[in-house]
C-alpha cells in the first residue's frame, strides 16, 4: 500500500471518527466546512484525495489539526515525527512547498509547518475560525503576508503573529526563495 493510500484511508477513518465524536451529521459537517456532502462521503470512504484547502476546512470545522486527521494511529503522549514521515501537502513545479512537521491538540489543534516559497509564488488561505492565531518565523528571503488586503513584509530573522480568521496569503515577491516556519493554533470546537 502506498503512502498516499495510507493517508487517504487515515483521513477517511479520522474524519468519520471526529465527526461522530462531535455529534455532527454529514450535512452538518458539510455546512460547517463549506464542502459538499458528496465530497465528505467520498473522503470518509477513502475514495478521493481532497485538496489541502478541503482538508484544512474539514479540520477547522471539526476543531482538529490536519495532523490528527492524517494520523495513522493514536499513540502515546510523546510523539516523535521522523524526517521521512513529514507530510508534504502542497507543492509547485517551481519548488514551493508546505510540509506539516508536527501537530497536536492543545486544547485545540496546534500545527507546525515548514514552508518554502519560490520567487513570484504564493499560497492563499480562506479565513480560519475566530480565535485562530498564526505565528511565522522567516528563516530565508522575505515573506509578504497579506491579511484582509493589507501587505506586510517580514525579512529573514523576523517573526509575525496575526489573527487568521480573515483571508490571508503568504507570498514571495523577492528574487530568492523564502523559507519560514509557521505555527497555527485553532481554538477547540464549542459544541
Amino acid at each position: 500500500m502506498s503512502d498516499l493510500d495510507l493517508l487517504t484511508q487515515s483521513l477517511g477513518r479520522n474524519v468519520k471518527r471526529w465527526r461522530t465524536e462531535r455529534g455532527f451529521t454529514l450535512d452538518a459537517l458539510a455546512a460547517r466546512a463549506g464542502v459538499s456532502r458528496g465530497m465528505l462521503i467520498q473522503i470518509e470512504q477513502a475514495r478521493t484525495n481532497p485538496s489541502l484547502g478541503t482538508v484544512v476546512k474539514i479540520g477547522d470545522a471539526l476543531g482538529v489539526s490536519i495532523t490528527t486527521l492524517l494520523d495513522y494511529e493514536q499513540g502515546p503522549k510523546v510523539r516523535i515525527v521522523p524526517a521521512e514521515q513529514v507530510v508534504r501537502l502542497w507543492h509547485t513545479e517551481a519548488g514551493s512547498y508546505s510540509k506539516l512537521l508536527a501537530g497536536t491538540e492543545a486544547p485545540g489543534p496546534l500545527e507546525m509547518w515548514n514552508w518554502r516559497l519560490m520567487p513570484g509564488e504564493g499560497s492563499r488561505s480562506d479565513p480560519h475560525p475566530v480565535g485562530t492565531v498564526e505565528i511565522a518565523h522567516v528563516t530565508a528571503g522575505e515573506l509578504t503576508l497579506t491579511v484582509e488586503g493589507a501587505e506586510y513584509r517580514i525579512p529573514a530573522g523576523a517573526s509575525v503573529t496575526f489573527e487568521a480568521n480573515a483571508a490571508h496569503e503568504y507570498a514571495n515577491r523577492g528574487e530568492v526563495p523564502t523559507e519560514l516556519v509557521l505555527t497555527v493554533s485553532v481554538p477547540a470546537v464549542q459544541h
